[in-house]
């Protein structure tokens, strides 16, 4: 089975284990947002394709969601004693090992996706690491009162707390899909959009000019799983997002800001018992949709949402 998954970072990063664990055998593509990524220390950090490698690769710090296991910050705190550095967004030293490693790639002039599968070669993620584009696309936040944030220092600094008018990718126009990201929605048995911020994670991988075409597209059935439980985002701070471009925090109105094809791009929408309504609303207008327990709080749980996904459009494991 082909599988191609469309990924933020905790959220998608942990489906994905759980995918894995179910479909051991399968061939699984993961395009990942890359509209967090930033230049910081001269370095580039990749937040949500890192969330990956080291959820995937076995090295995640697994309270956190994100950043190594075990990691010390004597980087970052020397950084600090010369007056340097942002104490909002301090880098672990072995995570800086990471986009240190990267940055070496990209200035040799490697595309991002070809640094990504540098990098795979040392984490074996069991699936295959695409970056949305190899393009610099990144997610900025331009306030109500007119100033203008890069994502992570709304989100981190600010806890997403300044008020947000709305969301706008830089050189979005200029950027293509990364090499082999069109052929895996196009020649996948199934599309899963995982539970990941459907705004700035999902939102964005599908601005790039081509690839909510190439969903509309493909053959495959697509698949969504909401990131809202009972009116609530499962982390983070989605619903502020979503509020922001006046999307309603549910799994109905997420469901139908996705849109079902094919003027959306979903076929099927798999919610948690608690919004049952929600499925039931949905399948009175022609979608497939279902509601099981949703909370992903181990592998062998997520392993199973990820057969419920499935089996919604018939691609039973």
């Amino acid at each position: 089975m082909k599988v191609t998954v469309l990924s933020g970072g905790v959220g998608g990063a942990r489906f994905t284990r759980g995918l894995r664990a179910l479909l051991p055998d399968a061939d699984i593509t993961v395009v990942a947002n890359t509209g967090d990524d930033l230049w910081l220390h001269g370095v580039r950090v990749c937040p949500d394709l890192d969330t990956l490698l080291y959820t995937l690769g076995g090295a995640v710090h697994e309270d956190q969601g994100w950043g190594r296991r075990d990691e010390s910050r004597r980087v970052s705190d020397d950084l600090a004693a010369y007056g340097l550095g942002w104490d909002w967004f301090t880098l672990g030293d072995l995570d800086l090992a990471t986009h240190l490693a990267r940055t070496e790639l990209l200035r040799a002039g490697l595309p991002l996706s070809q640094v990504m599968a540098r990098l795979s070669e040392r984490w074996q993620p069991g699936v295959r690491l695409l970056p949305m584009t190899d393009d610099e696309v990144e997610t900025h936040v331009v306030l109500a009162d007119g100033r203008e944030l890069h994502f992570e220092e709304w989100w981190v600094r600010h806890r997403a707390t300044l008020p947000a008018a709305r969301f706008v990718q830089t050189d979005l126009a200029s950027a293509t899909p990364a090499p082999g990201v069109l052929d895996a929605l196009a020649g996948a048995d199934v599309v899963v959009l995982p539970p990941s911020n459907p705004v700035v994670s999902v939102g964005t991988i599908l601005a790039i000019p081509g690839i909510r075409d190439a969903v509309r597209a493909t053959a495959a059935p697509v698949v969504g799983i909401s990131p809202v439980i009972g009116g609530a985002p499962v982390r983070g701070m989605a619903d502020v997002c979503l509020t922001a471009i006046g999307v309603e925090t549910s799994a109905l109105a997420v469901a139908r800001h996705y849109g079902h094809r094919p003027d959306g791009i979903l076929d099927a929408w798999l919610v948690d018992e608690r919004d049952a309504d929600a499925a039931d609303a949905l399948r009175a207008d022609g979608w497939a949709a279902h509601a099981v327990p949703t909370l992903m709080t181990d592998v062998p749980t997520t392993a199973r949402i990820a057969a419920e996904a499935l089996a919604l459009v018939g691609r039973v494991p």
